[in-house]
């Protein structure tokens, strides 16, 4: 009998490189270090904002490695693993969050009304995903 492999705390964090993904990001990798987790940091993109499919896959892979680590720095005692994926930004992070032990999102990102506290993406993934969610408000 193989003894089972011991699974990784598992920490989400959707990043759009808004002031709020970044207090988001922060605090997902502070809770890292303390709980010995992996960090996923997602980013969604939406097609033709800068060209052809593959094109934007590669530059918002590249903006996202570049932000995130802008934010972090070199990640020590944590994990960290970085995606971009096609799609509306709730239903990547409800779905990569999945499996997650939680996932952490930033109250409000770049669009919509400011004076509103919780921005449509926080909203949705609170109310739709399976792992417990972190919404990281302006102090």
């Amino acid at each position: 009998m193989s003894e089972p492999s011991e699974q990784r705390y598992r920490i989400v964090v959707g990043f759009d490189g808004s002031e709020g993904s970044r207090r988001a990001l922060v605090w997902a990798a502070e809770e890292a270090r303390v709980r010995g987790a992996a960090v996923e940091v997602v980013r969604a993109w939406h097609p033709g904002e800068f060209g052809t499919d593959q094109e934007m896959e590669i530059i918002a892979q590249k903006t996202l490695e570049t932000e995130a680590s802008g934010v972090i720095g070199v990640p020590s005692g944590f994990e960290v693993t970085m995606s971009s994926v096609r799609g509306a930004a709730a239903r990547v992070l409800v779905e990569h969050a999945r499996d997650a032990d939680m996932l952490v999102v930033g109250s409000r990102g770049h669009g919509g009304f400011t004076g509103l506290l919780l921005g449509s993406v926080s909203q949705q993934v609170t109310t739709h995903a399976s792992a417990p969610v972190v919404v990281i408000v302006k102090e």
